[in-house]
């Protein structure tokens, strides 16, 4: 008896690009690229790499020259995530991919769960993989750094009346209608902080979102990124939307 075909995966039909910014990580990036493609024949990767003097921007060259789902947009210096993110944006919507995931570089986002997400987005306009729903949470993290983290999506969906119970993760999933319908020019984060800002564009328009719970670990390898600077940029960014009034709910430009 022939076993029953499986339905195919959206992550095998939905053409799907992931887009990772990196500053240094060299050690990272190519396991990363392979975990990535694995999730799904419709996968893709796009890696934005900020000049990393480390040499990160030549490691995925050299992986793009024998796999044509490895893209490397290479920029001249470091210019912020945010940046980093919204010229990732524009190179997936200049080439027809349906579905856009953005994620960390350091493996603190499970590639694994990129499946799942996509799966959602079947369902849902935006899909956030979060660490605040039920099996979802954070391993080998300090108390400290787990406090503060939590402290700062608390006010975040507090101050910005934000739905979500994750706001400030950068592992997300858009459908493409979504980043077309938002004014990335409007977007004046540049750091950290644009994750907020980008939620708080995509809240009050109607649009459908669903978190995919996830367990968000310590870097493997390299250093992190966040600086007390960068925690400053968070809340200055929180007060700066609060009076901003109906922002979010101007038409944007396609």
């Amino acid at each position: 008896m022939t076993a029953k075909a499986r339905a195919p995966s959206a992550a095998d039909t939905l053409k799907t690009l992931v887009v990772v910014p990196t500053y240094n990580e060299r050690e990272n990036v190519e396991p990363l690229c392979r975990a990535i493609l694995g999730q799904g024949r419709g996968v893709e990767v796009l890696v934005v790499d900020d000049g990393s003097p480390d040499g990160t921007g030549r490691v995925v060259e050299r992986l793009g020259e024998a796999e044509p789902r490895i893209h490397l947009l290479q920029r001249g210096g470091k210019l912020g995530l945010g940046t980093a993110h919204i010229a990732g944006y524009r190179w997936a919507l200049a080439r027809d991919y349906g579905r856009v995931v953005t994620m960390d570089a350091d493996f603190s986002h499970p590639p694994d769960r990129i499946r799942p997400m996509i799966e959602a987005s079947v369902e849902s306009d935006v899909v956030i993989g979060s660490r605040y729903v039920e099996g979802g949470g954070h391993k080998d993290w300090p108390a400290r750094r787990v406090f503060l983290s939590s402290l700062s999506n608390l006010v975040a969906r507090a101050a910005l009346r934000l739905e979500p119970a994750d706001c400030t993760g950068a592992f997300r999933c858009f459908r493409r209608e979504v980043l077309k319908g938002i004014a990335l020019d409007n977007i004046v984060s540049r750091g950290y902080s644009f994750q907020e800002e980008m939620l708080w564009h995509c809240s009050g328009r109607g649009w459908r979102i669903a978190e995919v719970p996830i367990l968000f670990v310590d870097r493997r390898r390299g250093s992190s990124k966040i600086s007390f600077g960068e925690i400053w940029g968070g809340i200055s960014t929180v007060f700066r939307l609060m009076f901003t009034p109906a922002g979010r709910k101007k038409p944007a430009t396609v």
